[in-house]
């Protein structure tokens, strides 16, 4: 039996030298099989995370320490915006570090499970802080490290999958992405006067999720690839990807920053629009609802989604699709400033944001140029994902309070379409 210590055939250290994200890599010690039924817990470890923190704990926490409308949007806006850049500068820097890391482990158990361990004890600090400069502080490490894992676990898919099984692998690694931000704020709320009990609950899942994929489904060996010298011009290059070399990458990216631009212009300030928009009183009472809305939307469409696209062996419509839904579902609290109203945007926006990431993923992991570089050019890509949470709260913030909530629907919209048609110039996908 093929042990994680054993050594990569010729032919698999060959792929890793030259083959690029369109190509089949070698078969997984453990099978595809393992790999999609575990990438579900695995990204439920790190997501519930993302959807209860800057959500549900995160604004009200920033609101207990100073309640005032204004100054409370302004010190969310703030926290978010410096921890969100932390965050995408770490992912590609993780990717770099991790591309170039030689165990018996293989290249990205290390830095998951050390991600893992550290940002748990991040967010433990987070638990005990009391003031907006200490919020920021912890929240910024809980970025950093936990970026430090989801980047080496999003190479596992152009690592160990083949094509013919990435809509399907991609969906089901959606699955986890998209549950666990729902869930996590359902799971939020229910530690809404409990803030530091809910942050201890978040750290303990992750270390226990995320060790326990690296446990069933170990990696090769890396201690056989060719080991580069290290030069400092190539690290500063980390962040580009040349979109006259390769753009197909640069319009996928495009693409995703796009969409998830407009998106996170609204719902990251849920919290705030369900209280001040929409007059609730007590949102953490219809928050466990609007996430069974989404999760509702995102379970349809993830599960249809992802295998049809293996089975028709296209990408782009399916995101095409999933980018207009997302934004034509904004379009009901804009024009109705209802409770109802959000509730149908949300279920609709779960429906356009499940297919999204149920296709998306598969499609971004056929444009990386090197097999070499997986992890970290996904951390490039994920920077369409970090970038617009830099983006948007600061830019919302500022939309918010010259505009009005109102004012960040029709941004979200047009934002939402653009990333649609930017995946038509794509031409190594259908």
């Amino acid at each position: 039996m093929t042990t994680p210590s054993e050594p990569l055939a010729p032919a698999d250290v060959a792929f890793v030298e030259e083959a690029a994200g369109n190509e089949d890599p070698p078969t997984p010690i453990k099978g595809v099989r393992r790999l999609l039924g575990w990438i579900i817990p695995a990204n439920l470890g790190v997501f519930l995370i993302w959807g209860a923190v800057p959500g549900i704990l995160l604004p009200h926490q920033v609101t207990l320490i100073d309640p005032d409308p204004v100054r409370k949007v302004a010190n969310l806006a703030i926290v978010m915006t410096i921890s969100a850049f932390a965050a995408m500068l770490a992912q590609p820097i993780a990717g770099q570090l991790s591309d170039r890391t030689r165990s018996r482990f293989g290249r990205r158990a290390p830095w998951i499970f050390l991600g893992a361990l550290a940002g748990g004890l991040s967010l433990v600090g987070l638990a005990f802080a009391n003031s907006i400069v200490g919020i920021a502080i912890a929240w910024v490490l809980v970025q950093v490290c936990y970026n430090f894992a989801q980047g080496p676990l999003s190479a596992v898919m152009p690592d160990r999958v083949p094509l013919s099984r990435r809509g399907t692998f991609a969906a089901l690694s959606g699955i986890g992405l998209m549950v666990g931000a729902l869930g996590g704020q359902i799971i939020g709320s229910l530690f809404f006067n409990s803030l530091a009990v809910g942050y201890l609950f978040f750290a303990a899942f992750s270390i226990v999720a995320l060790t326990l994929f690296i446990v069933f489904n170990p990696d090769y060996s890396s201690k056989e690839l060719p080991v580069e010298p290290f030069k400092l011009g190539d690290f500063l290059r980390t962040f580009w990807v040349s979109p006259r070399r390769h753009p197909d990458f640069f319009w996928a990216f495009t693409g995703r920053l796009l969409l998830y631009t407009g998106y996170f212009a609204v719902t990251g300030y849920q919290l705030f629009i369900l209280t001040d928009y929409l007059g609730i009183k007590q949102p953490e009472d219809v928050i466990p609802l609007l996430g069974v809305l989404s999760l509702a939307g995102i379970l349809i469409s993830t599960v249809i989604a992802g295998p049809l696209s293996d089975k028709l062996g296209r990408r782009k419509i399916f995101v095409f699709i999933s980018s207009v839904v997302t934004g034509l579902a904004l379009v009901f609290p804009w024009v109705s400033p209802t409770f109802p109203a959000w509730m149908i945007m949300t279920f609709v926006s779960g429906l356009g944001f499940g297919m999204f990431q149920a296709v998306d993923t598969a499609l971004m992991s056929q444009v990386l140029p090197s097999a070499k570089s997986f992890a970290k050019d996904l951390g490039v890509v994920n920077i369409a994902a970090t970038l617009p949470q830099t983006l948007a709260p600061a830019a919302a913030g500022a939309i918010v309070l010259t505009l009005g909530y109102a004012g960040l629907f029709p941004v979200g919209i047009v934002l939402s379409i653009l990333g649609a048609f930017a995946v038509w110039p794509i031409k190594a996908v259908r």
